[in-house]
């Protein structure tokens, strides 16, 4: 845990709404569980899956945003008046604002859940840019296997700040455990067999998906900065040497240099949002995509 604040109030678990039944939802009023607030849409889907009927997630990056550049509105800020934990995912979003959304709320507990995970460096295809090269990649939330730390991380969380479901969050973990350990043969059976294992992204986003299923990335851009002219070259000659059929785009980024290299050596181009709400379904349908585009046709 980042910065857990020991001293929190529990009353502050139980809904604000009590002191404002007339302004809420007949909904809103009778909830008793706790009010959370996360970094990233992902995150909604793992807390859900460990608080079930006993949490209320809000957002901060809304969907179609990105974690790079968002600015809270004032009515998300007024939102954290509410919550009893915030989950950072180590977003850049959060170098930016999370000291300035938490630091003068005692009562709120600010839990990393991707504290204690290794992380890899972002992957550039300036190999002189230093800077880009030892930028650690916070995508941690693509791997199966790594949503374990955070799903684990999520649960400790909520069974401190609400000690009397505990048994029910760590039941929730276990379960949730299983789905990820069988999503992730699901995954690895998919992605088996494949006479092509190199993609090109727009923004490097897939680092850890590539690294636990045996691909390999070749980014476009690094650090929101396009390729020149002479880079975009470089990237069409890479692509015909190393067989590479597809590329994956973000919707939360431009797609023209993307557009340009897909129509110079003929590769599709894939929409791959990496902050998905449907986190699962997101995985299986990238890694869908990947394996018919890379398994169509044999080598020459």
């Amino acid at each position: 845990m980042m910065q857990t604040k020991r001293e929190f109030i529990l009353v502050l678990v139980l809904p604000f709404a009590l002191a404002t039944a007339g302004c809420g939802t007949a909904s809103d009023s009778e909830f008793s569980g706790l009010r959370v607030t996360v970094s990233i849409v992902p995150q909604k889907y793992f807390v859900e899956q460990i608080g079930g009927d006993h949490v209320r997630v809000n957002v901060m990056v809304p969907p179609g945003a990105t974690p790079a550049t968002y600015e809270p509105k004032p009515s998300q800020v007024r939102a954290l008046s509410d919550a009893a934990i915030y989950f950072a995912a180590g977003v850049p979003f959060e170098s930016a604002w999370l000291r300035r959304l938490t630091g003068d709320r005692e009562a709120l507990m600010v839990v990393d859940t991707s504290e204690g995970i290794e992380k890899i460096t972002m992957e550039s295809h300036r190999h002189h840019d230093h800077h880009a090269e030892n930028t650690l990649d916070p995508h941690t939330w693509l791997s199966p296997g790594l949503v374990k730390s955070h799903a684990t991380a999520i649960c400790e969380a909520l069974c401190e700040a609400d000690p009397g479901r505990s048994e029910a969050y760590r039941l929730n973990l276990v379960s949730f455990h299983a789905e990820l350990e069988n999503l992730d043969r699901e995954l690895r059976a998919q992605l088996e067999n494949l006479t092509s294992r190199s993609f090109l992204v727009f923004h490097p986003s897939w680092g850890y998906f590539a690294r636990d299923y045996g691909l390999k990335m070749f980014p476009i851009e690094v650090g929101g900065q396009e390729p020149s002219a002479s880079e975009l070259g470089r990237l069409v000659d890479r692509s015909r040497d190393e067989n590479i059929r597809a590329i994956l785009v973000q919707p939360e980024f431009s797609q023209r240099s993307a557009e340009i290299i897909a129509r110079e050596i003929g590769v599709e181009v894939i929409s791959a949002s990496p902050l998905e709400e449907a986190w699962a379904d997101n995985l299986r349908r990238v890694a869908g995509e990947l394996s018919r585009v890379l398994s169509d046709r044999e080598d020459e």
